[in-house]
């Protein structure tokens, strides 16, 4: 099971005609047509409406509504409607409410509000996704199943302490496995019979702050438990889908760089990614690069949806920037130039009221087709339609990996020290960036990934290491090619326990350091480093975490030059077999690690075709049939205008470029290029 067959790119998105009389529906197809709307994802949020009572059914409404989409020749994402329990279901059955971190019952609202361990809950949504499913699965327009939405959250109900202890029992073993791995000799914290075990919340004595407990492991198992739960009800809709819809892809939303969910868990249960997009602002181009390549990368390089973004802006935040002229477009295509295969939003049609009534949608409250923002939808659904199916199913071709592990951003996150201003998040976000300055084709990968094809692999506070992922770095090492990893990395085991050995663990031969102590400061305390040698040599700050190395074989290539350990390694680097291992020791900023990320790739040449022209953006997707289309982004809001590498024709403007020749590219502008062979 694979992406939806589809003919082209997929356009259009999130739709709720139940929220509309069906006379403003002829209204949105006229103008679903003006903008080239082929797509729409149907009964997210129809829960109370398919099911207005435990023991009745009425599909009317859902009914009208797909046999309209149908009519009118859309494909059709359906949803199973769980994305929200509705009232009566936590009115007959309150323990189907979550309870919070603080030991509270929520009552019915919101949406996030669902125990995943309630036996009611799992039951319920299966049914309902089961007769969905067997109601619609003949209808040749539906090509993608869309399971709830946007699962997230916690419950730290009495459901889903005794689901830990049974996931603890399954994992473990015995009693004796489980203190050993959560080092209970500690502060007299030895179990002695599973039920004495209890989810960390407000409620029990070992907490220190949400996520802050001092037991680590303990606090690592519940996040690995609770996204395992949530992955549960995924399987539950999915597993009653296929009763009747064996052929259908099936997948669910995602949102990035989420934190509770652990995305690599659930990525072999999904038959194609998708996520959400929703930038906090309006200079978000590499983070948003980093998230779909981190998409891209569940499914081994797949191509994903991308289900949702606003066309103008949000509404769940303080302040809502508006997209400027043209950024929607260049935002979208950015994605596909990272490997999205739909392009999708949040929403069609505005809604009148709640929480989502000033969100950004394709259709405003007017139901107009002269406002910038509809004019500019129908742009680009005209620019995907003269792209047709070109880059449907198109793989990056990746030398680079980057390494993103939610084990290791929990563990570093949730522990006591050295210190809680380092977060996972940021340091990964400023080795990615140094990357895509550098114009870098790379796959964002799960520690267990095949690394065989990749010449470098950059490994940002690999804190946790599990499995045989020392090995298999070692490997490229081993076979010429380069790892790169950091402070804090190579700390902890699986169970997030100290390994008894010199820093950085198992890294130890591959970095060819040890590092004896470390030093955490506040954010205004800097310490610069020297990098390289002679009149190639930058001077760049560091702040918040300064690891003191001995080099153990590894050479020098940066150095502290304040504090008592001024002059002593930064950074090294280690030969080993026919590569290297580099070690950063200390937090670098954004020019420093770039630095030395640039030296790490022109080892291998692996520069990208524009690495001095910031902001713009280049990216390459081979077509199955083996044609290149080469992306160009220009994230500047004036003009930028380069050299040519390679000659081809624009798929969006059917222009012609020569290899060598000039290429202008407006503000905002983008060439998609499908290179001469």
């Amino acid at each position: 099971m694979s992406l939806p067959v589809t003919g082209k790119v997929p356009f259009g998105g999130d739709y709720n005609p139940e929220q509309w009389p069906e006379d403003v529906w002829k209204q949105d197809y006229r103008l679903f047509d003006a903008a080239r709307i082929d797509t729409v994802t149907l009964g997210v949020f129809t829960w109370a409406l398919t099911q207005p009572a435990e023991d009745i059914y009425d599909f009317g409404l859902l009914d009208r509504i797909v046999e309209r989409a149908t009519a009118e020749g859309r494909s059709i994402c359906l949803a199973t409607g769980t994305g929200a329990h509705p009232a009566w279901l936590a009115t007959a059955y309150p323990q189907v409410c979550r309870v919070d971190f603080e030991g509270r019952r929520h009552r019915f609202g919101q949406r996030h509000n669902s125990c995943p361990s309630s036996p009611v809950f799992r039951r319920l949504s299966a049914e309902l996704a089961r007769r969905v499913a067997r109601r619609y699965a003949g209808n040749p327009a539906v090509v993608a199943w869309h399971v709830g939405n946007e699962y997230g959250g916690s419950c730290y109900c009495e459901l889903c302490a005794a689901g830990f202890r049974d996931w603890l029992r399954a994992r473990y073993g015995s009693l004796a496995e489980l203190n050993a791995a959560w080092y209970t000799t500690f502060w007299s914290h030895t179990f002695t019979d599973w039920a004495q075990i209890e989810p960390p919340s407000a409620l029990t004595e070992h907490w220190r702050g949400p996520d802050h407990t001092a037991f680590q492991g303990i606090t690592l198992d519940y996040l690995r438990f609770m996204s395992d739960a949530m992955l549960a009800n995924f399987r539950d809709e999915k597993a009653a889908i296929r009763e009747s819809s064996p052929d259908v892809p099936v997948t669910t939303n995602f949102m990035g760089m989420y934190r509770p969910i652990d995305y690599h868990r659930w990525a072999a249960d999904l038959d194609f990614a998708s996520w959400d997009n929703y930038p906090p602002d309006d200079e978000s181009a590499a983070r948003m690069a980093l998230t779909h390549d981190l998409m891209r990368g569940l499914k081994d390089g797949q191509p994903f949806w991308l289900m949702e973004q606003t066309p103008s802006v949000t509404a769940c935040r303080d302040v809502n920037p508006l997209k400027r002229p043209g950024l929607m477009r260049l935002w979208s295509w950015q994605a596909v130039a990272h490997g999205a295969d739909a392009v999708l939003f949040f929403q069609m049609r505005a809604g009148r009221g709640a929480s989502e009534k000033y969100h950004g949608a394709v259709i405003g409250h007017a139901g107009r087709a002269d406002t910038r923002v509809f004019r500019e939808v129908a742009e680009l659904g005209a620019e995907l339609e003269r792209l047709g199916g070109a880059s449907l199913g198109a793989r990056t071709p990746a030398r680079v990996a980057l390494l993103f592990d939610w084990d290791s951003w929990w563990a570093l996150e949730i522990s006591d020290g050295p210190s809680r201003l380092v977060r996972y998040q940021e340091v990964v976000l400023a080795y990615h960036r140094a990357l895509w300055d550098a114009g870098v084709d790379l796959d964002v990968v799960a520690v267990s990934a095949d690394l065989s094809r990749y010449d470098v692999v950059v490994a940002p506070v690999l804190h946790l290491l599990k499995g045989d992922v020392v090995a298999r770095l070692e490997a490229v090492a081993a076979r010429g090619g380069s790892v790169l990893t950091t402070y804090l990395s190579g700390r902890v085991d699986e169970q997030d326990n100290a390994f008894l050995m010199d820093v950085p663990g198992p890294l130890g031969p591959l970095t060819g350091v040890r590092v004896d102590e470390w030093d955490a400061r506040g954010p205004e305390v800097v310490n610069p480093v020297r990098l390289g040698t002679g009149d190639d040599a930058v001077e760049v700050e560091s702040r918040l975490l300064f690891e003191l190395v001995v080099p153990e074989g590894a050479e020098v290539v940066g150095t502290y030059l304040a504090d008592f350990y001024a002059g002593t390694p930064a950074v090294t680097r280690n030969a080993f077999g026919d590569g290297d291992g580099w070690y950063v020791a200390a937090g670098l900023d954004q020019t420093g690690v770039s630095w030395v990320v640039r030296q790490v790739l022109a080892r291998h040449d692996l520069l990208g075709p524009y690495p001095d022209v910031a902001d713009l953006e280049s990216a390459v997707r081979v077509a199955p049939d083996g044609t290149r289309l080469l992306f160009l982004l220009n994230h500047r809001a004036e003009p930028v205008e380069v050299t040519a590498v390679s000659g081809g024709v624009d798929l969006l403007t059917g222009d012609r470029v020569t290899a060598g020749a000039a290429l202008r590219l407006p503000e905002r502008g983008v060439v998609v290029l499908r290179e001469e062979r």
